[in-house]
């Protein structure tokens, strides 16, 4: 439990979180161990965002590693966790950023909110045969926790993905996972998605005496718009010729490795550009073919063709989401310098991680430009207990950079004189106040007991 009555025993710079996962937890942890004071405010009960929510549940022993990294940063004395508070909806943002008088303000919040599929009409029909990205894997991890009241989704046969980065495999891979589970279940041949994901969709049917064409499946299709060799998983800042052609094999070998390893299909060159529409749902895509010429990407008149499909799951990124008061330039929030991601006209609010990026995968951080090697094939498409060791390191490195992040919102804090005791009481009674809202006690670890994921 916290001792409230010390922190304010003297003057000391207080900063402000906006969420609690990986860069929320690392900036908060980063600011304590410089004596200032953290505040963490967590829109959901738990703080693991895309951990809990985003990362599909095959990846049950990297989940519970971050659970306790995360843990360890929010329960230490100096930070204060401020659960089920969305800033902009149960606090206002300008209450942060300019009355509550905080030495800094870190927007933390990731990017949850789906891209828009750029397809004229196609909205009218999200949840009448189109899906997007974060509903549909946060269905995947929680359609079987009991109470569950979430979006529901039933995966079909011949679905489409729309996508290319590695979130979409995540996508394509849930999709199939699940068809093959069902129908091998029918069988009386039971294997959990978690125990299909580790072995392969192949290897398991393999090792069953069962055969793909005997299950009448065809799984599911990633459409790209590019070649599957252009596909953005990141490429090395100032790459040499040799390197982008490594980066390009590694990618053509991740698509084949999908294919071979999950019966991913995969259709490259080809842009979306209206629905096919049957009543009132959604039941097919019609494309047209691309080429890059000159390095540009050219549409091809006269390639158009109509794609049916069941279920059709939009996986082209993820953006902030908007809060009033924060400046915005298209789709992401508007910085000033992007170095440090101090926000345009708002000299003391930084944003860091996803939401600066605007990036919806967890892998992407600040420093997104990293060389592309065998670790995302494993860590991605998997390799038994190298697939989570590559993962783990990933992660390990995301957690380095919030932590890198997080030096340069401390040294603009600690540029401004330290707040003074009354001002720092003020601000903790606020957060009391809050609490008793949301019948919280100050208590982190006895929180977490009392809600444990549904």
């Amino acid at each position: 439990m916290l001792n409230l009555d010390t922190l304010w025993a003297a003057p000391r710079h207080v900063v402000a979180i906006c969420g609690g996962a990986v860069s929320g937890a690392e900036a908060a942890a980063f600011c304590a161990s410089r004596g200032m004071l953290a505040i963490v405010f967590e829109q959901n009960t738990r703080p693991y965002g895309k951990i809990e929510d985003g990362l599909p549940r095959w990846h049950d022993k990297l989940r519970a590693q971050e659970y306790a990294r995360i843990d360890e940063n929010l329960s230490r004395q100096d930070v204060l966790f401020v659960p089920r508070t969305l800033v902009g909806r149960d606090i206002p943002f300008s209450e942060l950023a300019t009355e509550l008088g905080l030495s800094a303000v870190v927007l933390a919040n990731g990017a949850w909110r789906d891209r828009p599929l750029p397809v004229p009409g196609v909205e009218a029909y999200v949840g009448r045969g189109l899906a997007y990205q974060n509903p549909f894997v946060h269905w995947f991890n929680h359609y079987e926790d009991v109470g569950y009241d979430g979006p529901q989704y039933q995966v079909v046969d011949d679905a489409i993905v729309v996508g290319g980065g590695l979130a979409s495999i995540d996508v394509v891979k849930i999709i199939n996972l699940e068809l093959y589970r069902a129908a091998l279940a029918a069988r009386g041949k039971p294997v959990s998605v978690v125990e299909l994901e580790h072995q392969g969709i192949a290897k398991t049917l393999a090792a069953l005496g069962v055969t793909q064409a005997e299950l009448g499946l065809r799984g599911a299709t990633l459409y790209y718009r590019r070649r599957t060799r252009d596909m953005p998983v990141a490429t090395p800042k100032d790459a040499s010729a040799e390197q982008l052609a490594k980066t390009e094999g590694v990618r053509e070998k991740l698509i084949a490795v999908l294919a071979q390893k999950y019966l991913v299909r995969v259709a490259q060159c080809e842009i979306p550009i209206a629905p096919v529409v049957e009543g009132e749902r959604l039941v097919g895509l019609r494309f047209r073919k691309s080429e890059l010429q000159n390095g540009k990407l050219v549409e091809l008149p006269g390639s158009e063709h109509d794609v049916r499909a069941g279920l059709i799951v939009s996986s082209i990124g993820s953006v902030p989401e908007p809060i009033e008061g924060i400046p915005t330039k298209g789709e992401l929030y508007d910085y000033a310098d992007w170095s440090t991601g101090q926000v345009r006209g708002l000299p003391n609010v930084f944003g860091l991680g996803n939401v600066l990026t605007g990036k919806g995968n967890i892998k992407d951080s600040r420093e997104n430009a990293r060389e592309v090697s065998q670790s995302i094939i494993e860590a991605y498409v998997g390799a038994g207990e190298a697939a989570g060791q590559r993962a783990e390191g990933m992660m390990d490195g995301a957690h380095e950079r919030a932590r890198a992040a997080a030096h340069d919102v401390v040294a603009n804090a600690a540029r401004q004189a330290p707040l003074p005791p009354e001002r720092v009481r003020a601000i903790v009674n606020r957060v009391q106040a809050r609490w008793q809202q949301v019948g919280y006690a100050g208590d982190y670890r006895g929180w977490l007991a009392a809600h444990p994921p549904s």
